[in-house]
């Protein structure tokens, strides 16, 4: 698990977005400039006016405006001798253009613009563009928060555990870091695997730390909580006019990603037709927008994770074979919080520690039957749950030690333990997972997928125990 809290409040150097957004007009008519920014206060927005390139220069580097009406023909030169300038500094620049300028308003948008209006302006018409124009900054705003967010986010991040399993772990992650420190190469794919609350995340993230590329985008996509109507737009990115709403034209979370890391988190929620789009993606390094017929280059990093059996549901035609052989390049399991022995107690201290110090309490200790549920209880929900149990429990304790009634946790009979008679002193590892495995199947009536939910493991991971075991369903 990470090593620090994920802190979501924005960083120091971040600017709130504004809500009064600031239009700067460069516009050399005066008696054009003064009815536009007249009727630009009067909807709300905040402006300031320049006769020429000088003037803009000078206000712009004041005024730090969010849009820029630009006018192509100034007395001391040409629009686009600025036009650059305003773009790299993030200003959304919608240029205006006399009668056959038409090769202006190409160039413009070449270099960067987002719109054109031909003089004469109908005041109308330009704040719808103003509004339109509005929306793509907000969105260019949220975006580059997120990306100071997510970069934020992956410091200070850590694999905390000191098991076998997670010994192994670790080593996975430290080979395919040697892997993405090879110069011009596609970075592999890679597929994390493991149950709800493992902290695939948090491995996921800390592959991006490892690559070279670690200071780029971490975009975490959760391919379970995007609409189904949204979704293909939301990846892929759309251009103005490609369904109702497309106002603007909007970059998909792939083109966000840049030469970072794109992070498909519940891979398996996927649709189907979007899985060939995604394959075809990975395939080619190659990304097109619904309604575009241009095509971007694609050179994010991609990694891929699920809680779900993906084989079985290649095999029952819900996810494609191609795409999962495709992702599955280089597989990272994260181990169930039972499998990790004394972990256990290692976590469960840290998230006491760490919610001691976030609210100001004093130091508790674990009290022995407290200490016997944490390691005894099989943890369905594994390091997630873990984390909110011991949370609970160090806000709602009054006393300096943390009890089982504390953590509110009931351990079923039969499933975290199992009881042996005297005979069965001598009984190896293999003889009581099976034991522990039939017991399930018997209280399931042999149901294979509720005797997984009883013990707390994946389908997948029952179904090979079984034929480790010879067990037959």
């Amino acid at each position: 698990m990470q090593a620090s809290v994920e802190s979501f409040d924005q960083p120091a150097n971040h600017q709130v977005f504004k809500q009064k957004l600031r239009v700067l007009v460069i516009e050399d008519e005066a008696l054009f400039a003064r009815a536009v920014i007249k009727r630009l206060k009067k909807a709300g927005y905040d402006c300031e006016h320049a006769e020429n390139l000088q003037d803009g220069r000078a206000i712009a580097k004041q005024f730090l405006p969010d849009i820029a009406l630009l006018d192509m023909r100034l007395p001391d030169g040409n629009g686009l001798d600025m036009l650059s300038e305003l773009v790299i500094k993030g200003i959304s620049v919608i240029v205006m253009t006399a009668y056959g300028e038409l090769n202006d308003a190409v160039s413009a948008m070449k270099q960067g613009a987002i719109d054109y209006l031909k003089k004469p302006v109908d005041l109308e018409e330009l704040l719808l563009v103003i509004e339109k124009a509005e929306t793509s900054t907000k969105l260019q705003h949220h975006l580059d928060y997120s990306r100071q967010r997510n970069t934020h986010a992956t410091e200070g991040i850590e694999l905390l555990g000191n098991s076998p399993v997670m010994q192994q772990v670790r080593k996975q992650i430290e080979r395919v870091a040697q892997l993405a420190t090879i110069k011009d190469t596609v970075p592999p794919t890679i597929l994390i695997n493991g149950e709800t609350g493992t902290g695939k995340d948090v491995a996921a993230r800390l592959l991006h730390l490892s690559c070279m590329n670690k200071d780029r985008p971490f975009v975490h996509v959760d391919c379970a909580s995007l609409p189904g109507e949204l979704i293909e737009s939301e990846l892929f990115g759309h251009e103005r006019g490609a369904f109702t709403s497309a106002q603007a034209s909007r970059c998909g979370l792939i083109e966000a990603a840049e030469d970072g890391t794109l992070f498909l988190d519940e891979i398996g929620e996927l649709p189907l037709n979007l899985q060939a789009k995604l394959l075809n993606v990975l395939e080619r390094r190659m990304v097109r927008r619904v309604g575009s017929t241009k095509e971007r280059s694609v050179a994010a990093r991609f990694i891929a994770a699920t809680n779900r059996d993906l084989q079985q549901m290649v095999l029952d035609g819900r996810f494609r074979s191609d795409l999962f052989y495709r992702l599955n390049v280089l597989n990272i399991i994260m181990p169930p919080l039972r499998e990790r022995g004394d972990d256990m107690l290692l976590l469960a201290r840290y998230f006491a520690t760490q919610t001691e110090r976030r609210y100001g309490l004093q130091q508790r200790q674990f009290s022995e039957d407290a200490i016997e549920i944490i390691t005894q209880y099989q943890w369905p929900g594994n390091v997630r749950e873990l984390k909110h149990q011991i949370s609970r429990a160090v806000l709602l304790s009054r006393d300096d030690r943390i009890s089982g009634h504390d953590l509110a946790i009931a351990i079923e009979p039969g499933l975290s333990k199992i009881n042996f008679d005297s005979s069965a002193a001598s009984v190896t590892l293999d003889t009581a997972e099976k034991m522990l495995i039939e017991n399930a199947l018997i209280q399931a009536n042999y149901n294979v997928s509720e005797a997984a939910r009883l013990l707390g493991i994946t389908r997948m991971a029952i179904r090979y125990r079984m034929e480790k075991h010879g067990i037959k369903g």
